[in-house]
């Protein structure tokens, strides 16, 4: 009886570890050297793809605001922004592994929030998971988890940081 016991345990052990290891691990690492000059986002495929000059270089899934159909319209609204905007900061010192600032809200984003007598928001990032829980890896995918902003793992945002300087645009549809 203990040692079946204890091979199930240790079968448990086995799976859960390979499935740890499997979330975890960047199967296809970018260059050091690659630089994207735009980004992508797919929030209907969950993906963000880097491009230099008209060629894909990268794509990621990710996970977006726990509201994710639909542009943001104002603050507190859980939905990613659609339109065109810049990587305008990054944030070394976040609350989740590092983070790539977007130009949210444009004077349009502004306008139409004002019309409706709403604050736009703002503080829409690409950004890692949550500090202290990177070991989660790609299993935070499995639901949109953000307060509008596009998610990836750790080890992707480290890619991404590298091959995006500041001013890169960034298109993100619906």
């Amino acid at each position: 009886m203990f040692k079946r016991i204890s091979l199930v345990i240790l079968i448990a052990i086995a799976v859960l570890g390979s499935a740890w290891l499997c979330a975890n691990h960047n199967w296809q690492p970018l260059g050091h050297g690659a630089k994207a000059d735009r980004i992508l986002v797919e929030k209907g495929l969950r993906k963000l793809t880097l491009f230099s000059g008209a060629k894909p270089i990268k794509t990621y899934s990710v996970s977006l605001g726990r509201e994710p159909v639909g542009p943001k319209s104002h603050e507190d609204d859980n939905r990613t922004p659609e339109g065109n905007y810049t990587i305008d900061g990054r944030n070394d010192a976040s609350s989740y592994h590092l983070a790539l600032h977007i130009s949210y809200p444009d004077k349009h984003d502004q306008s139409e929030a004002a019309k409706r007598g709403l604050s736009p928001g703002g503080d829409v990032m690409i950004h890692g998971i949550v500090n202290g829980y990177g070991g989660i890896g790609a299993f935070h995918r499995c639901r949109d988890w953000t307060s509008g902003c596009v998610a990836v793992t750790n080890f992707e945002i480290d890619e991404i940081w590298r091959a995006v300087p500041n001013g890169v645009r960034i298109e993100i549809r619906p």
